[in-house]
């Protein structure tokens, strides 16, 4: 299993821990009204499972087990790979730290942590399509045949 495959994995399984733990905390909310305290949770709670779990297990298992693009770089790019990691995980990192600030002083400059990491997430997506599509090819069965 290559390096950046084990890094995506293992990152998705921390973010559905945290993701469990904040879907815990908002219930705790329905419960006891702790009010203001988690004003901007709940997107901040999706956005965890939905990217930083599902999506990154996703490219992580498609990095891996997607048919070879080349003999030479049978995953395609490993720098696309990383460089989709890191963008990934530093935009969901300013999104957990923006969305409860950007919700708390919805006035302040803090939206633009949003902005940031919004563009960060779709440069990962972008870096996982470019790498991934010419992966995609047509199975033996699917293939033409010469006349």
């Amino acid at each position: 299993m290559p390096a950046v495959t084990r890094f995506f994995i293992k990152t998705s399984f921390v973010y559905l821990i945290a993701a469990l733990l904040v879907g815990a905390i908002l219930a705790a909310n329905v419960l006891w009204q702790l009010g203001d305290l988690l004003r901007g949770v709940t997107p901040l709670y999706l956005h965890m499972f939905m990217v930083g779990w599902v999506t990154q297990l996703i490219f992580g298992v498609v990095f891996w087990m997607f048919p070879r693009h080349t003999p030479e770089e049978p995953r395609g790019s490993e720098l696309l790979g990383w460089l989709s990691y890191g963008l990934l995980n530093v935009g969901l990192l300013l999104r957990v730290v923006g969305e409860p600030l950007t919700a708390k002083q919805p006035e302040t400059l803090w939206g633009w942590l949003l902005v940031v990491s919004a563009v960060f997430q779709w440069g990962a997506g972008l870096c996982f399509f470019i790498n991934t599509w010419p992966r995609v090819k047509p199975g033996p069965r699917h293939r033409r045949r010469k006349a």
